[in-house]
């Protein structure tokens, strides 16, 4: 069974939550690997399924991502050029995730954080994924 992440949305609307998500998937894994952005693309999949909240309103908040944070040392990522190679290896990988073929490398994990922090929520949790330097947590 395919799930579809993008619904009832004509195409240039699609066209745009692509581009959002794809740049969301860069600017936080910076493509250091396809694992990393196949990783990051399965948990925001997740998210979606496990929240019932529509994938325009998970890359809009600035709470998951926190490359959206203008204050974030990786806001500037966001505007990654569409022909740079590692931006449409995150397309690539976000088109699948939202035609439902990208398989959850992450375990059903629905948050994450790059090694180099420690957030509050994370202290009580366990990570049940790692990917390149993110580690992925269910809620």
């Amino acid at each position: 069974m395919q799930l579809t992440l993008i619904k009832n949305e004509n195409y240039d609307d699609a066209k745009a939550t692509l581009i959002k998500l794809s740049k969301i998937i860069y600017a936080e894994t910076r493509a250091s690997s396809l694992i990393a952005v196949e990783s990051l693309g399965a948990m925001i999949a997740n998210l979606c399924k496990s929240s019932l909240r529509s994938l325009n309103s998970i890359i809009s908040d600035e709470s998951v991502f926190e490359c959206l944070n203008k204050d974030s040392y990786r806001h500037n990522d966001l505007l990654i050029s569409e022909s740079d190679p590692k931006y449409q290896m995150c397309l690539r990988t976000a088109k699948r995730m939202a035609n439902g073929q990208l398989p959850d490398s992450v375990h059903g994990a629905t948050r994450f954080h790059r090694e180099d922090c420690i957030p509050q929520w994370s202290i009580t949790c366990g990570n049940v994924a790692e990917a390149d330097g993110l580690l992925f947590y269910k809620d």
